[in-house]
């Protein structure tokens, strides 16, 4: 019998249309993976990849609001690559979602993939270890870049044709080092700021960019998450949650 560590749970997300099975402990899909999602605006026929796609929080969401869009996830922790793949069946996406080990700190055409439409990402929200006070070893991988956030934004420059949109979600402290690590390749920026609470600053960001883009950058209007009067989300959010809304990029 697996010990507590080994514990699995399985959630229900997009009001129901994904199947989560996911470690009890370490890290969890949440909110960011959510969002994420619900940012992927990859049109009927395109091909998607998203980059340490882990059990598949935001890939399946994704693949479940985009019925007639393919998608690929590339994870380096075997165990995710197993669960990402049962969920994808047990979701009803296994003819289109394809999720393979490999690693985001390697060169993309390694993978022996050719480019994609869109790519997006939740990069680790730290890349130096002082930054960040003892992370469970499960929970590690996904907190910490171990090669820098420059090897996320590479990755996803190189898998992106050109045209193609790249997206991720990050802390809001690093949209400055999001934008010049992309601009070597890409441009037509537009961000997203995601805020706790309308009177506080924001937490996260949603950066998205286009290879090749030359169109001026682009401050869209901020998402606020819970209302102030409880715990739960704002309207706008829950919808998001619950696939009923997507986060345009107009």
């Amino acid at each position: 019998m697996a010990g507590q560590d080994d514990a699995i749970t399985e959630d229900a997300v997009l009001g129901g249309r994904v199947r989560l099975l996911q470690p009890a402990r370490g890290y969890r899909a949440g909110l960011d993976a959510a969002l994420l999602a619900a940012a992927c605006d990859a049109a009927p026929g395109q091909r998607v990849l998203e980059a340490g796609c882990g059990v598949g929080g935001a890939l399946l969401a994704a693949a479940a609001r985009r019925p007639d869009v393919a998608f690929t996830g590339v994870e380096r922790d075997a165990e995710a690559v197993a669960l990402c793949t049962r969920n994808a069946a047990a979701s009803g996406l296994a003819d289109r979602v394809t999720v393979i080990e490999g690693e985001v700190e390697q060169p993309f055409r390694r993978l022996g993939l050719e480019r994609f439409d869109a790519v997006m990402a939740n990069p680790p929200f730290f890349d130096d270890p002082a930054a960040l006070r003892g992370p469970s070893p499960a929970k590690r991988g996904a907190w910490m870049a171990d090669a820098g956030l420059d090897a996320w934004t590479n990755f996803l420059l190189a898998a992106a044709r050109d045209g193609g949109s790249i997206t991720l979600i990050h802390r809001a402290d690093r949209l400055a080092d999001i934008l010049a690590a992309l601009s070597a390749k890409a441009g037509s920026f537009a961000v997203r700021p995601v805020h706790p609470f309308a009177d506080q600053p924001a937490k996260r960001v949603l950066v998205r960019a286009a290879r090749g883009g030359k169109a001026p950058r682009r401050m869209l209007p901020p998402l606020v998450l819970p209302a102030r009067e409880g715990d739960k989300h704002a309207a706008q959010v829950e919808a998001i949650l619950r696939g009923e809304a997507d986060l345009p990029w107009t």
